[in-house]
């Protein structure tokens, strides 16, 4: 039944650009957790969040290969700007590839590190930020934007339902699993945003700072 549902989801939604469906078919093709790119009706999600709210600055935790900076990238004004994040570099020419293809490609700041470090040092204030990095660390993540983005902007987070995890007992040696429980708490027990969680595919936050 779900898989029904979502190709009926599929079918009544935009499609993505060529170049989004070259690069998920590229991704399939090629990598190892060809899941972990955001997707066609995720995709559209967060090109629908970035055309409505029209941010000049955005933030991205977790580039992967791109797919979800090309989405986020397509509602940037003119004058707009987005930085991109990872920490591995193993697949950084296959990202770059199709970032330098898309018609933003100018816009994106492509960068590899460790954000936890990189972060700090950005002197930016955004309106929009993407979570999408390594899940033990997304309290982290999120202590580390917070200053960062302005009062009405928004952080986004990716996988926080976690394929239902987050509501069955946890080994104590899943720190992923952990690391979101930590962070799906603190986001819901934090006075400074208001946030649901949408069950998007792997679920997704949405947090307005006040």
């Amino acid at each position: 039944m779900f898989d029904e549902l979502n190709e009926y989801m599929l079918s009544h939604s935009v499609a993505p650009s060529e170049l989004l469906a070259r690069l998920e078919r590229e991704a399939h093709v090629r990598l190892l957790h060809p899941r972990m790119i955001s997707g066609h009706l995720q995709g559209r999600l967060l090109s629908a969040f970035s055309h409505m709210l029209r941010p000049k600055r955005i933030l991205e935790l977790g580039t992967y290969v791109g797919y979800s900076a090309i989405c986020l990238a397509e509602g940037l004004p003119a004058d707009g700007r987005l930085v991109t994040i990872d920490i591995d570099d193993e697949i950084e020419d296959m990202a770059r590839r199709y970032i330098d293809a898309c018609p933003q490609a100018g816009q994106i700041d492509f960068r590899i590190g460790d954000a936890l470090k990189l972060v700090p040092a950005l002197d930016e204030v955004f309106d929009l930020v993407f979570i999408d990095a390594d899940k033990r660390d997304y309290a982290a993540y999120y202590d580390a934007v917070f200053d960062k983005v302005r009062p009405g902007g928004y952080i986004l987070a990716d996988n926080t339902l976690w394929d239902g995890k987050v509501i069955k007992p946890v080994a104590s040696g899943d720190h992923q699993t952990q690391g979101l429980l930590r962070f799906n708490d603190r986001v819901a027990s934090d006075s400074r945003v208001e946030a649901f969680m949408l069950p998007i595919r792997d679920g997704m936050t949405i947090i307005r700072k006040k």
